[in-house]
């Protein structure tokens, strides 16, 4: 029985899952194939690859993934720490993201603007 939201919102997406493959037993089938041939031990080792989708989870404002994904790092060993150097970097891909965007796109929008007054 889910003791809280983490644990309520996981066991839905699990439930969930089941459901779908009731109606589409080959894309679920095909999905967790896939999925887990990408999260399975190679170069990265699967502690690496859940914080990186716990980063991802976070970045992408998935509160069902992040749940997921802190467990099954936790459950691959990753120390409180190294959960929260992960969440840490996904804050800064977040903010260089929008750093980015804003000395790029911003700028030029604005430059764009700028020019076509000029004109006028």
């Amino acid at each position: 029985m889910p003791v809280n939201k983490a644990d309520e919102q996981v066991d839905a997406y699990k439930n969930g899952v089941g459901h779908f493959k009731e109606t589409l037993p080959g894309v679920v089938e095909a999905y967790h194939a896939f999925t887990g041939a990408c999260f399975a031990a190679g170069a990265l080792e699967e502690k690496q690859k859940q914080l990186i989708a716990l980063g991802i989870s976070l970045f992408a404002n998935n509160e069902v993934c992040t749940f997921y994904h802190v467990q099954e790092a936790w459950s691959k060993g990753a120390a409180e720490q190294e959960i929260m150097e992960a969440a840490a970097v996904a804050a800064a891909m977040g903010g260089g993201h929008t750093m980015s965007q804003g000395v790029t796109r911003v700028r030029q929008a604005v430059e764009r603007l700028a020019g076509q007054n000029r004109l006028q």
